[in-house]
């Protein structure tokens, strides 16, 4: 079981887009290389020409870019602050758990 998902409510707590306590929805996870996208963190320009696929216009497209798992952190909905997670047996499951106080992570949101 993963400790960060798709939908889950992060804050950028060192590397890119530190700056501020950034906090920010997951838009995607990389399990493999161990690296999420979070939204408005780490913007990437990408240049396209007239005509490529996906694009019929040209233009300049900004995409967030990865950034990696360790330097981000669940946010508990309690006080707004970042938490470590863990994850423990409940009634026969796996469950996230934060580490501050041992409440249940929520369900992701839109996913």
């Amino acid at each position: 079981m993963q400790k960060i998902r798709r939908g889950d409510l992060v804050q950028v707590v060192s590397g890119a887009g530190a700056t501020g306590a950034t906090q920010g929805r997951v838009i995607a996870v990389d399990v493999e290389k161990g690296r999420v996208r979070v939204e408005g963190v780490r913007l990437q320009k990408r240049h396209l020409r007239p005509g490529r696929s996906g694009a019929r216009e040209g233009g300049i497209v900004e995409t967030e870019g990865f950034v990696d798992t360790s330097n981000v952190m669940l946010v508990h909905p309690g006080d707004n602050k970042p938490s470590r997670v863990r994850i423990e047996e409940r009634d026969g499951k796996r469950v996230r758990v934060f580490a501050r106080g041992g409440d249940p992570v929520p369900d992701p949101v839109g996913v």
